[in-house]
């Protein structure tokens, strides 16, 4: 909290510094007041001095080393050879003209792949070494950078033209004492700014001026933060009284923090006339955010272009790798391995044929030759028998390069890219209500979506509609909790300059309630007064007027940051507290039809130290009230229970009822201020606010020292609804084995009854309830994991070895816990406790621990982890689990801007992960091993191939199908595959979450896969080379037809091997697999038929003999049989959940029976523990 009074030198009044109000992460900002004992109109004078903490660099103290100087209207001064700041163009584009091609390669071959693909090449164009032509080893290389390069130039060039649109746009600046108009790259710090009504702000801006007299402005933050409700910004009163003046101002000078990304915070001191005040968040306005309600606005440059807070935020999420390339990375290294071996092998092997035959290497035909071209005859340089085995080794390499699939990545992000794409298309992840989409903000870890064992999800907002709707409420030890809906037109109304003004929403109404606000005269009716004005005044609302169909009647709109705050609002509407009017120093109450003014003379925030909000005010009998509300937990540690003993008791068991139910809570007291008291605050107030060390913590301090000895007046219960489909989505995801746990700062009995609605928690469910402090949280643990022991003793027991499942447990822990278990070597206790858990509840968890939890799980278990939520409490969280999504909901877009994927409700989740997820990962699994398979049959047609030619690496496979191989041969079947092909349908998916489980088994990517095909692409290669080698081993046949033979046969058999692994054929599907072999044809046929390449027209020779067409046909099924016998036998006699699911879908008779085979969960009786 911050609340900053400044005792004018000049006059008898005060003025407030500092006013917001945070409940969790949601920042609201207070208007800030000046006000004159004397009773005349309050005078806005300023905003925040300090902050509560908890948001990094803007909260520090500012050290002179670390200030920036900004002398207001003098640019050249500000700007300083030694101070220059960054002008105010800004740049996201990452390339110009010059820079692209040599950092687009550097970025490129970050990729360790790509290297060895260059140095491939390279070694290729060496004399000594060369294999291919020189031409045909570059391309496969350069045609992968070639399509990454045109794609992000094409993106880059998409970000210049934004940027150009951007710093050409025009604002008004202040030159010579006149304001005129500048371009925004323009603009410099310093300068001052003239920003009107709907007008976008260019630069990060300190108020001097608006177009209120009191100093007030509305801005709009939805392209910073996403949050369309309007924020109140002020202009300091002593600026503000300069407004007729700038021509002439001057000696006015800004110290602020230096640039950095708290969109919340903001510190500086303003030396103006002598004395110096201080700045907080809600005096300036920041780059991106619309002025709004407001005719102009005046600032002065603090931040411009690069150092923007908007800019230094304009990060991307997090780069994260999915665990399958992790994987593939392993496996790509044993490749590597293997081909060291290969190459070894044949070299070796060359260096002995070298022994064996030294004495006839000058005579043999084909390894030596002769240069007749000169008079003089040479031979070739012999380098000597060490040099020739290096020499082969290296060739053997070069050889043997596509054993690593250069074209798999690209590959992968081409299949990624069509899987994202039916994913934001699906419909079932539309969400109506905000007319949004399905996001994916990272296209790199989409498999991952199949493979989630843990799901961490925020409460509210995620869970809930975060839309809070006022229940009831305990006032002066009484339960009102009989409330009835009513409509706007039959609910409060009043007339205000002839107009009729109405609630915009209504809540539910107790009568008795209703009435007893009308019976002002008696005690209770008094202490009923003074908790409907709690609920109008303790706030930082603001009323907008809605027009309506009929002219002669509005309706009042409360915006506000806080949904809570906007509930408590309109349901002191409903009772005749009507909130008309908030200006810079008062607001106007509708009291059941007496309008009534209250001077605001102080706010303090709430922060997650206090728990609670306090706004001091001016009431109209000139009586000083401070109005208290906050947690309960905290509340009653201020309270003054000796007042009424009964109340506290009665309110402390309606409060557990709500909280029972699923409500919110709020505590409400108040006390009036006598004349020192108030003194004694402003002038502790005035000594906390000028402090140049510990401000905040000062200031901190001089709010709790208000807030106490209140008097109870109630409480009051919000709900927050579920929101829809949530029940059934955490059903199927327990089903699918996936542990939910939800993370929530409600407190315990609140957290415990959204989980039973939620059916996080089931009556079948055994409790275990951790709720104690320090070492008592050790006893609490172990006396968790015997009572685990002992039920899982007593459910085997009775189990009698049937199967009939496991216990099923639910841990409860609260925050106060987690505090102590988190630092201490308890860590390790409650991992084994949690893991055996099928949900956790934690609640009452702050931010940082939320992310904490996640760690616990993630750094002791290779389980892959999710983390779900829509408010910026969220952010750590979503940013440590391997899977991030952001719920675009009431809280803003922190969340989403921080994830990988977006959505609007937690319902998609169920289509994402147990339809999407399972998909992409099957598809991606299988893609990378086929790429595998693919690459090393080939590489294994060539090894064989060199043990029979003398180990010396010429190729019978000419060098453009070598390098066509994997770019046109067999690249497009593997990707429209990955896109489309679907093992099993939506409706399977759904009626069976069990089949989920092959994704967190890793059942279609694994070692043991890895070896099975490697071990089938020896047997098919060895079927390839060997079938034509002794069907033509009589004959005249040249090598270059033989090597058309053998490379023509590899693309048919891949292609077939393909065939019989898809599952669902579209047009497409059949064009990409047997066009790719027409393809493979015609390719063959224009190579052979062109004189100048080596194996002219030998194609065409091989191609009219019966034994050349017999011989693929051999090929393909001999080498196919082995395969298909195992995946026949597997399928019959040893099935997976996914080939039963499968077989029943195809036949059509997928019912009840189906499930027993899939991995069923039972429940058992219901056993609730607490330690």
């Amino acid at each position: 909290m911050s609340v900053d009074f400044v005792r004018s030198p000049s006059s008898s009044s005060y003025s407030i510094k500092e006013v917001s109000f945070r409940e969790g992460n949601d920042v609201i900002v207070n208007p800030v007041i000046r006000y004159d004992s004397s009773g005349s109109n309050p005078v806005r004078h300023g905003s925040r001095g300090a902050s509560s903490g908890g948001f990094g660099s803007s909260y520090k103290e500012i050290k002179d080393d670390d200030a920036r100087l900004v002398y207001v209207n003098d640019p050249l001064r500000t700007n300083e050879k030694r101070f220059r700041f960054a002008g105010n163009s800004i740049r996201t584009s990452k390339y110009s003209f010059l820079t692209f091609l040599p950092r687009n390669l550097f970025e490129q071959f970050h990729r360790i792949a790509y290297i060895y693909f260059l140095v491939i090449a390279i070694l290729n164009q060496l004399p000594q070494l060369a294999v291919f032509g020189r031409g045909a080893s570059i391309l496969p290389l350069a045609l992968v950078l070639f399509v990454t390069a045109v794609k992000d130039a094409y993106e880059d060039f998409r970000r210049h033209r934004s940027d150009r649109i951007e710093n050409n746009r025009v604002a008004s600046v202040l030159v010579n004492g006149e304001f005129g108009d500048k371009k925004w790259k323009d603009i410099c710090v310093g300068e001052v700014v003239k920003i009107s009504g709907n007008q976008t702000l260019p630069c990060d801006m300190v108020l001097l001026s608006t177009s209120d007299a009191t100093g007030v402005s509305y801005v709009q933050t939805t392209n910073l933060d996403g949050e369309s409700n309007l924020k109140t910004r002020y202009a300091k009163q002593e600026t503000q009284a300069k407004a007729s003046l700038w021509g002439e101002i001057g000696g006015m000078l800004i110290k602020c923090e230096k640039p950095n990304r708290n969109i919340y915070g903001f510190q500086a001191n303003m030396e103006i006339d002598g004395k110096s005040i201080s700045l907080g968040p809600s005096n300036i306005i920041l780059r991106g955010c619309e002025l709004k309600n407001t005719d102009w606005v005046i600032g002065v440059v603090v931040y411009a272009g690069k150092e923007t807070k908007a800019m230094l935020n304009n990060a991307g999420a997090p780069s994260k790798r999915s665990r399958l390339e992790k994987h593939m990375n392993k496996e790509i290294i044993i490749l590597s391995l293997f081909l060291v071996a290969l190459c070894t092998v044949v070299s070796i092997s060359h260096g002995v044929w070298l022994r064996q035959h030294r004495k006839e290497l000058y005579l043999m035909q084909f390894y030596r030759k002769y240069d007749y071209s000169e008079p003089e005859v040479e031979k070739y340089e012999y380098y000597g028998w060490g040099m020739e085995i290096f020499f082969v080794f290296l060739m053997s390499v070069i050889v043997f390069q596509v054993m690593i699939p250069i074209s798999l990545y690209i590959s992968v992000e081409l299949v990624r890219i069509g899987q994202a794409y039916f994913m934001i298309r699906d419909d079932r992840m539309f969400d109506k209500s905000t007319n949004s989409r399905f996001q994916c903000r990272a296209l790199n870890i989409n498999e991952d979506l199949g493979q989630i064992k843990y799901v961490f999800s925020d409460k509210t907002g995620t869970l809930t509609e975060n839309k809070m709707e006022f229940q009831c409420a305990s006032i002066g030890g009484v339960d009102y909790d009989n409330g009835k809906a009513i409509d706007t037109e039959t609910g409060y109304s009043a007339q205000v300059d002839g107009m009729v003004l109405r609630p915009k929403m209504m809540v539910k109404i107790d009568q008795d309630l209703l009435h007893l606000s009308k019976m002002k005269h008696t005690d209770e009716g008094k202490h009923l007064c003074d908790f409907l004005v709690a609920l109008a005044a303790c706030n930082t609302i603001v009323p907008l007027t809605v027009e309506t169909s009929d002219p002669a009647v509005k309706l009042i709109e409360y915006q506000g940051e806080s949904p809570d705050e906007q509930a408590l609002v309109y349901a002191a509407a409903s009772y005749g507290f009507m909130l008309v009017e908030r200006s810079s120093g008062h607001i106007v109450i509708d009291i059941q039809g007496e309008r009534q003014r209250f001077n605001v003379l102080g706010l303090h925030e709430f922060d997650s130290d206090r728990k609670r909000m306090s706004v001091i005010i001016g009431c109209p009998d000139q009586t000083v009230k401070v109005f208290v509300k906050g947690a309960d937990t905290t509340m009653f540690q201020v309270i003054d229970k000796s007042l009424n003993l009964n109340m506290v008791k009665a309110t402390e068991s309606h409060l557990h009822a709500y909280s029972s139910k699923g409500l919110r809570t709020l505590v409400i007291g108040m006390r009036e201020m006598s004349t020192s008291e108030f003194e004694q605050w402003q002038s502790s107030y005035d000594s906390a606010s000028t402090a140049l060390m510990g401000r905040a913590n000062l200031l901190r301090k001089v709010a709790s020292n208000v807030e106490n000895n209140l008097r109870l007046l109630g409480a009051s219960g919000i709900e927050d609804k579920l929101q829809q489909g949530v029940p059934e989505a955490i059903e199927s995801l327990r089903t699918a084995g996936i542990k939910v746990w939800v993370l929530t700062g409600d407190k315990q009995e609140t957290a415990i009854s959204i989980g039973y609605s939620s059916k996080l928690l089931t009556s079948q469910m055994t409790q275990i309830v951790i709720n104690n402090k320090s070492d008592s949280c050790r006893k609490s643990l172990d006396d968790a994991l015997q009572l685990y022991k002992k039920l899982s003793d007593v459910s085997n027991s009775n189990d009698s070895g049937n199967g009939a499942g496991t216990n099923q447990l639910a841990l409860i822990i609260d925050g106060t816990s987690l505090v102590y278990i988190l630092e201490t070597e308890l860590e390790e206790k409650l991992f084994e406790l949690s893991s055996k858990c099928t949900a956790v509840l934690c609640c009452r968890v702050a931010p940082l621990q939320k992310a904490g939890i996640v760690a616990l799980i993630k750094n002791r278990t290779d389980d892959m982890t999710l983390a779900i939520g829509d408010g910026a409490n969220d952010v750590s969280m979503i940013q440590k689990a391997d899977v991030g999504i952001g719920i675009s909901g009431q809280e803003g877009r922190q969340a989403v801007m921080a994830s990988d994927f977006s959505m609007g409700q937690f319902r998609f989740l169920v289509p994402l992960l147990l339809i999407h997820g399972h998909w992409n990962y099957q598809r991606i699994s299988y893609m990378i091993l086929y790429n595998f398979y693919r690459n090393v049959v080939l590489v294994f047609v060539l090894f064989w191939y060199a043990l029979f030619t003398g180990f010396t690496l010429t190729t019978a496979i000419t060098d453009w199908s070598s390098v066509l191989y994997t770019v046109i041969y067999t690249s497009l079947p593997t990707i429209v595959v990955g896109v489309l092909d679907k093992d099993l349908g939506r409706s399977t998916l759904l009626k069976y979450p069990q089949l989920y489980g092959a994704g967190q088994r890793g059942e279609s990517y694994n070692g043991n896969l890895f070896w099975f095909t490697i071990l089938d692409t020896l047997w098919q290669s060895i079927a390839v080379f060997f079938i034509p080698l002794i069907a033509y081993w009589d004959s005249t046949v040249g090598i270059s037809a033989l090597g058309d033979l053998w490379i023509l046969a590899v693309v048919i058999l891949v292609n077939v091997h393909l065939a019989m692994d898809v599952i669902r054929w579209y047009t497409i599907t059949h064009i990409a697999v047997w066009g790719s072999i027409l393809a493979t044809f015609i390719c063959v046929m224009v190579i052979d038929a062109l004189p100048f390449l080596p194996g002219y027209w030998a194609f065409f020779m091989i191609a009219k003999t019966k034994l050349f067409w017999v011989c693929l046909l051999g090929i393909v099924v001999s080498g196919l049989v082995p395969r298909f016998v195992v995946k026949v036998f597997v399928q019959h006699f040893k099935p997976d959940d996914i080939q039963i699911a499968r077989v029943a879908e195809k036949f059509g008779y997928l019912q009840g029976d189906a499930e027993t085979e899939m991995n069923p969960i039972f429940d058992l009786p219901q056993r609730t523990a607490t330690t």
